[in-house]
C-alpha cells in the first residue's frame, strides 16, 4: 500500500507564509529565532513550511518576538484555530485522507479550472453517474465506501455563498462513454446542458477534430484561492495516490496547459449544441 502523506490545509499554508514573512521583515534568521525562543530550528522550519501546526503558545511566542500588534495577532490566532478544524464535509463522512484533503482545498477555493479526459467533472455529475463511475473504476471498493464517495460528491455540489466559479473542459469522448448505461447518460448529458446555463459555470468540449492536444496526458484540477491566500494548487488523481502540486513552476505549467485546452476547445455555445446533439441521438 502506498504511503500517504498529510497535505497542509489552505489556512495552515496561509499561517506558515505569514510567519515566514514576519520573521524576514524582522530581519531574523531561523537560527536567531531559535536562539531567542529556545525553539528547535527544525521545528521552526516545519512550522514555516506548513508541515506542522504550531501550538497556540508557540504562535504567541513567535508573535512576541516579531512584535506583532493587534489586530494582526487576533487574525493569526483565528487562522490557527481554523486550521485545526476539519471541514464540515470531511467530518460528515469517512473518506480517504487524500480525497478529504482535496475537499478541504475545494471548500476554500474561489475558482476551479478542471480538465477531464475520461469522466464528467465531479462538480457536474449526477448521483447515478457518480455511483456508476465509482463502482466501475473501483470494483473492489466496499459498498459503504462507494456510498460515502457519492455522498461527498453530491454534497460538494451544494450552493455556496459566494458561488464557486467553475471552468470545466472535457474531451468529446467523455460524452460518448456509456457510464451507467443509456438512461444514466441521458440524465447526465441533460445535467451538463443545465449546468452550462449557470452564470458561474463555463463548459467547453475538446472536439475529436482537434487531434492531439495537451490534455491527452491526463486530467487535472487547478484550485484558485482568494487574494489573501495567493498560492494556487494543482490536483492530479492517480490510481495509486493523489498529487498536490504547489510550486509556482508547476502551477504556471498547468495554467498554460489549460489555456491551450481552452484554445482548442469549441465555444460554450457550440459545446451546449454538441451535447444536445449527442443527447438527441442517444438510444
Amino acid at each position: 500500500m502506498p504511503q500517504r502523506h498529510q497535505t497542509p490545509t489552505v489556512r495552515l499554508r496561509q499561517l506558515a507564509r505569514a510567519l515566514r514573512q514576519l520573521r524576514e521583515s524582522s530581519d531574523l534568521s531561523r537560527e536567531g529565532v531559535a536562539e531567542i525562543t529556545s525553539m528547535n530550528r527544525a521545528t521552526l522550519y516545519r512550522i514555516e513550511t506548513a508541515q506542522v501546526r504550531p501550538q497556540v503558545r508557540t504562535l504567541k511566542t513567535l508573535m512576541d518576538v516579531y512584535q506583532v500588534a493587534e489586530p494582526r495577532r487576533t487574525e493569526l490566532l483565528a487562522i490557527l484555530k481554523a486550521a485545526n478544524e476539519q471541514g464540515w464535509l470531511q467530518t460528515a463522512v469517512d473518506l480517504p485522507q487524500q480525497y478529504a484533503t482535496y475537499i478541504g482545498f475545494e471548500e476554500e477555493a474561489q475558482r476551479i479550472l478542471n480538465y477531464e479526459s475520461l469522466f464528467m467533472p465531479g462538480l457536474l455529475q449526477t448521483e447515478e453517474y457518480a455511483r456508476a463511475a465509482t463502482v466501475g473504476t473501483g470494483p473492489t471498493l466496499p459498498k459503504d465506501e462507494v456510498e460515502n464517495r457519492v455522498v461527498a460528491r453530491m454534497s460538494r455540489q451544494e450552493r455556496r455563498d459566494p458561488p464557486l466559479v467553475v471552468w470545466a473542459i472535457i474531451d468529446e469522448a467523455t460524452l460518448h462513454r456509456q457510464v451507467g448505461g443509456p438512461r444514466v447518460m441521458r440524465e447526465q448529458l441533460q445535467r451538463l446542458i443545465d449546468a452550462s446555463l449557470d452564470p458561474h459555470v463555463t463548459l467547453q468540449v475538446v472536439p475529436f477534430g482537434a487531434g492531439a492536444h495537451p490534455g491527452m496526458r491526463g486530467s487535472f484540477v487547478i484550485l484558485q484561492f482568494p487574494e489573501e491566500h495567493h498560492h494556487d494548487v494543482v490536483y492530479i488523481e492517480t490510481s495509486t495516490s493523489d498529487l498536490f502540486l504547489e510550486s509556482q513552476e508547476d502551477v504556471a505549467r498547468y495554467s498554460l496547459e489549460f489555456e491551450h485546452l481552452r484554445a482548442v476547445s469549441i465555444s460554450p455555445d457550440a459545446t451546449r449544441d454538441l451535447i444536445a446533439d449527442v443527447l438527441s441521438n442517444m438510444k
